[in-house]
């Protein structure tokens, strides 16, 4: 089954509940409502060989509203094709429905959503933070994060004053160079 035909057949069994479709350098984007995914997901997987997830990322969109977007890349190795489902969610409901149980590489993917950003999923087995440690109250890729940090108030775990920006332990500095040499390097030690 070719690329064409795969994501054809898909928007011919949904229909309705595919609200958007969008194409960009052979590759199928179906925006979906959240309501739907473990529905279109589970078919995606069954029905289209789509066995393979490489990744859910999570959208800050802080004066719309919806606030938040997820994006689930999917692969099939068996016809050699990308999709993605995009859904929007809510800032008031903050939740969508695990796919953990469709694709187990969802678990960290999942948890990294949630600890950075604060969306919960519902159903997934193991609900923790990932990269912050368990208490923290913030969610630090919400784009009303500050990019100073908060204030922690637990000591001996993290910092417990705001870091400045400026004259931190790493610089780099505006020129017309290359990457490379723009890339940030440690501050040489004070004479």
């Amino acid at each position: 089954m070719s690329r064409d035909e795969l994501v054809d057949s898909l928007g011919k069994a949904f229909g309705e509940k595919i609200q958007a479709k969008t194409e960009f350098r052979g590759e199928t984007t179906y925006t979906i409502a959240a309501s739907d995914l473990r529905e279109i997901a589970k078919f995606c997987r069954d029905e289209f060989s789509f066995d393979y997830l490489l990744d859910i990322t999570s959208i800050d969109n802080l004066s719309e509203e919806p606030r938040f977007e997820l994006v689930y890349h999917l692969y099939s190795m068996l016809h050699g094709v990308h999709l993605r489902l995009k859904l929007k969610v809510s800032e008031e409901t903050g939740a969508v429905d695990t796919v953990f149980d469709i694709w187990p590489t969802a678990n960290w993917h999942e948890r990294e959503i949630y600890d950075m950003m604060g969306i919960r999923l519902n159903g997934h087995p193991d609900l923790r933070r990932i990269l912050m440690w368990e208490g923290y109250p913030f969610f630090p890729l919400r784009k009303d994060f500050p990019l100073e940090g908060l204030p922690s108030e637990m000591p001996d775990v993290a910092f417990t004053k705001v870091t400045p920006m400026e004259g931190g332990p790493f610089v780099t500095i505006p020129s017309t160079a290359t990457s490379k040499d723009r890339e940030p390097r440690g501050r040489p030690p004070e004479i």
